[in-house]
């Protein structure tokens, strides 16, 4: 009987876009190892310093028949932005005005698409995610206010959006810390009951979204399954398990009135 074949470095390869097995030239790295290193490096770099186009984005998302405005943080520029997270996680004294000046009816959620790390990542994806997410909410009768186009984004900058909208949750799309292997990876935080101060473990986390990682309608099916689940349970965050893999939640029940 013939053994089978030994896995060899090149299947590896084939498995990962990770830097393995590069080989050596003397004590240091091939020419082609290195080469690569440098390309991706430098698309990192433009990833994080590449112009966010809000026109671009507020057009694209009337062409889906969204309604949209623009706010920014109180990050004045992207060095500021870069030097000091502190100022991306609140917004400016304008933007705070018109969203208040702009308030309407609440609703389940509130939209919210920042620039964050990637900007070229939001670009990329964050209109055909939206593409595949919004009906499914409007199927499952999940009302969606005004889509926030946020400059000089932070993710927690989603929270006191999605409190001065009276949204029951807050999905923020952002472009995430871009990778040696993935400068456009997009992620999608959902946080229930938004509100300045909420912590990272009261928020779940869709990532990993681009082209050689989760696919716009799995990363659509994974954000509406957490939108449903933790609607109805009032709960986002470590108490709210990703099992969209496991079955479809049940659709959601309208808010319980206050005594």
């Amino acid at each position: 009987m013939k053994e089978p074949a030994l896995a060899s470095i090149d299947d590896l390869r084939k498995l990962t876009p990770a830097r393995v097995a590069l080989g050596r030239a003397g004590v240091s790295l091939p020419t082609r190892a290195l080469l690569d290193f440098t390309l991706d490096h430098a698309r990192a770099r433009d990833a994080v310093h590449a112009t966010f186009d809000v026109a671009c984005l507020i057009a694209s998302l009337g062409a889906l028949g969204c309604e949209s405005v623009a706010v920014a943080s109180r990050a004045g520029n992207r060095q500021d932005y870069l030097r000091r997270p502190d100022l991306g996680r609140r917004l400016d004294q304008p933007s705070v005005d018109l969203l208040t000046g702009r308030q309407s009816n609440p609703c389940d959620v509130a939209i919210v698409i920042g620039d964050g790390l990637s900007p070229t990542a939001v670009h990329a994806h964050a209109i055909d995610v939206l593409r595949q997410l919004l009906p499914r909410l409007a199927a499952d009768g999940v009302t969606v206010g005004r889509i926030v186009v946020a400059s000089g984004a932070r993710v927690a900058l989603g929270d006191e959006i999605g409190a001065l909208l009276r949204a029951r949750m807050v999905v923020m799309l952002i472009g995430e810390r871009p990778g040696l292997s993935a400068p456009d990876s997009l992620g999608a935080y959902l946080t229930f009951a938004p509100e300045i101060g909420r912590t990272d473990a009261e928020r779940n986390c869709v990532s990993n979204i681009h082209r050689e990682g989760l696919a716009h309608d799995e990363a659509a099916h994974r954000i509406g399954w957490l939108v449903r689940a933790g609607l109805r349970r009032s709960v986002t965050g470590v108490a709210l398990k990703d099992e969209s893999g496991e079955g479809t939640a049940s659709r959601i029940a309208p808010p319980v009135a206050s005594a």
